[in-house]
């Protein structure tokens, strides 16, 4: 009996050095000793660069706050559409803080954090455009960007819209209609609302076209990784960090979109 129990023992042994040692990510970071992290830098208030051409805005706050929580400096890229999702897959970034809508599709490939922030489709247009309504956008030049859920959205609400399609919004999708090279865009609420006070040409329409949940990002394979980004946005919601960045970007008179901070 002892030499069978010996044997096992072995046995186990081996299959014990056998498994690979593999490091969270938040001990690779660490080691590392910088974050990578894909801010989207594609339109005010959400991302964008200052007069010294500094990442600034409300998803960049966050981000900085996630690494200093993390104890490492942060190292930006500026991401958006696609690029997004297949940066992290790739391992070419730790997490995306990108206004980044968390759908079923895209967690397929990534996984989400619970809510920081929440946005709904909106329409911005030209005030002379005659343009009233969804339906209205038939036949009418609309830019999207390009992987969003605004473009899979409009592709199936009016189908014979002509879209322009842009990788960054802001400064290119904004470019073109203030050109009034472009009829309207669609884009999160959070971006159009904002927008619209910078721009006496341009105007919103009424109503949300969906209420998106936006997480933090990050690729899939460190469940507990993922654990502690959602013990982060707790605490961001819970601790007041997230109504004060809401209103550092909206104004103080804004009302912050509801969010739970349970995990």
């Amino acid at each position: 009996m002892k030499r069978i129990l010996s044997t096992f023992a072995a046995l186990a042994l081996v299959a014990a050095t056998a498994l690979p040692a593999t490091a969270g990510m938040i001990d690779d970071i660490r080691s590392r000793g910088t974050v990578r992290i894909g801010v989207s830098l594609g339109g005010e208030p959400i991302g964008f660069r200052d007069a010294q051409n500094n990442p600034v805005g409300y998803d960049v706050d966050v981000a900085t706050m996630l690494a200093e929580k993390l104890g490492v400096p942060v190292e930006f890229t500026d991401v958006s559409g696609d690029a997004r999702v297949s940066m992290l897959v790739s391992g070419q970034l730790d997490i995306v803080v990108a206004n980044t809508s968390a759908t079923l599709e895209r967690a397929k490939s990534v996984n989400f954090s619970i809510p920081y922030n929440r946005a709904g489709l909106r329409i911005i247009v030209q005030k002379d455009a005659g343009i009233a309504s969804l339906e209205d956008l038939a036949g009418k030049k609309v830019v999207v960007g390009r992987g969003t859920t605004g473009e899979a959205f409009l592709k199936k609400a009016v189908p014979t819209a002509e879209l322009v399609y842009t990788d960054n919004f802001s400064p290119d999708g904004v470019l073109l209609l203030q050109q009034k090279r472009v009829d309207a865009g669609i884009e999160d609420s959070s971006l159009l609302d904002y927008l619209a006070t910078k721009n006496d040409t341009l105007v919103t329409l009424p109503g949300l076209y969906s209420n998106d949940p936006i997480g933090i990002a990050v690729a899939k394979g460190d469940p507990e990784f993922v654990r502690w980004i959602d013990m982060f946005v707790s605490d961001y919601i819970q601790s007041g960090a997230y109504e004060a960045n809401y209103k550092k970007w909206w104004g103080e008179s804004a009302n912050p979109p509801a969010l739970n901070p349970l995990w």
